[in-house]
């Protein structure tokens, strides 16, 4: 903490308080007011929390302005092109890129957690034939509970990253199990011998009666957008995961309210409601019609995948993933699907139109996500499935920062009641 403070008055009493104000590494100042309350009798109002900053963290740092995302320091470009899921996992975890012995390592304690157990069949088949994929994932996520509740010391390190590596393991054998639940197909168990993603592959797409062959492109694509969606700082599932786990809940409880947080179409469902929009657009020669209907202020439409609410320019994960789609487009051969067609001229069109460009509306990783997910044969229902699967090590990481942070206590934010005055209880006369 700097020496730099905020003086705030109350005109009304003409009482002031002194605030100290926190400096990060980049990044706007914050100014503290946790004795507040207890200076002048009252709190501060920030519906959604847009200006208040919850914690501190050393993991990730977004700067809209310039369109910047860091893991650790790292820029996320480089993280894409150079490095894959689980040495970016690790390096979330840890605060550093791992050694090669490192990684290995952690590559071995992952790989020996894929298993989840037998039981959890039994769980599956208990869902509707048609349950949402979310609705399975976040049930079997929060069940890890049952199975791990004892020996759990949220203050041990050895315990925490045992926590730490189970989860991170289990999502992709809990996905494809979800996944083959969902389309009428039996269970496929993970193999030690496949990486993280192609391992993910071949549980979603193998079947008994025939060879599956893993394709590079696929694999590499999907690697590359989990790391994309890893962490991004305080957003709605990642608070709601440190607001769980500041109870002292099982780590396995607290990784089933992010699913939950983030199965909301504005947060993890983005991607899905993009490839909706393409549906009701319906046809390339349709495209300028609802662009314009875009622009006008006064039609509900909206064009989703485009702009960001952290990002005021161009999203730094759509820049990457950009190419990455193309490329699967394809590899995969779909490049005449009519959807992925209208995509493409949606995109030219609004990168070219000044009304877009002077608002930096840009396609967003939402945007080229979906198209991606389509062109694997991944349904849009299964879309958040992916994106928590994704967003599973920065989820630990700030749940293992929060549990050790001496700062931090149980989540209680404040509220303005605006409800009736305190009154007597009268009977109600029931004639």
């Amino acid at each position: 903490m700097s020496n730099h403070t905020v003086t705030l008055t109350d005109n009304a009493t003409g009482k002031s308080v002194e605030l100290p104000v926190r400096e990060g590494t980049h990044g706007p100042t914050a100014v503290d007011i946790k004795n507040l309350y207890g200076e002048l009798g009252c709190f501060t109002y920030d519906p959604a929390f847009t200006s208040t900053a919850s914690c501190r963290s050393d993991i990730t740092f977004i700067d809209g302005d310039k369109g910047t995302l860091l893991y650790r320091g790292y820029p996320i470009e480089q993280l894409a092109e150079h490095s894959n899921f689980l040495e970016v996992s690790y390096l979330l975890l840890y605060g550093e890129l791992p050694t090669k012995p490192e990684l290995d390592a952690f590559t071995d304690s992952i790989t020996r957690h894929t298993m989840v157990n037998e039981s959890l069949k039994n769980f599956f088949n208990s869902f509707h034939y048609n349950a949402h994929p979310m609705a399975m994932l976040t049930a079997v996520v929060g069940s890890l509970s049952a199975f791990y509740h004892g020996g759990i010391d949220v203050n041990d390190q050895e315990s925490r990253d045992l926590c730490a590596h189970r989860i991170i393991a289990k999502m992709p054998t809990i996905a494809g199990a979800a996944f083959k639940h969902f389309v009428g197909e039996p269970f496929v168990y993970p193999k030690n011998h496949l990486s993280y993603c192609g391992n993910l592959l071949n549980m979603l797409f193998s079947r008994p009666s025939e060879h599956y062959e893993i394709n590079p492109v696929a694999e590499k694509a999907l690697d590359q957008l989990l790391i994309l969606h890893a962490d991004h700082e305080q957003n709605a599932s990642t608070s709601t995961v440190r607001l769980a786990g500041s109870t002292g809940t099982n780590p396995f409880a607290a990784m089933a309210a992010g699913c939950a947080a983030l199965w909301g179409p504005a947060h993890g469902g983005a991607n899905e409601a993009v490839l909706r929009m393409l549906e009701e657009i319906g046809d390339v020669s349709k495209v300028t019609r609802f662009i314009d209907k875009a622009k006008n202020k006064d039609d509900p439409f909206r064009l989703m995948g485009f702009g960001h609410r952290v990002y005021k320019n161009y999203d730094p994960r759509a820049t990457i993933i950009r190419d990455t789609c193309y490329e699967v487009l394809n590899e995969m051969g779909v490049s005449n699907d009519p959807q992925l067609e209208l995509a493409i001229r949606l995109e030219e069109i609004a990168l070219q139109d000044s009304y877009f460009v002077e608002r930096k509306l840009y396609p967003n990783v939402d945007f080229y996500s979906g198209l991606i997910y389509r062109a694997l044969g991944i349904p849009m229902s299964f879309f958040t499935v992916l994106f928590a699967l994704g967003r599973t090590p920065g989820w630990v990481a700030q749940w293992m920062e929060m549990v050790t942070d001496p700062e931090q206590r149980i989540g209680r934010p404040r509220q303005i009641y605006t409800g009736a005055a305190k009154r007597d209880y009268m009977p109600v006369d029931k004639r």
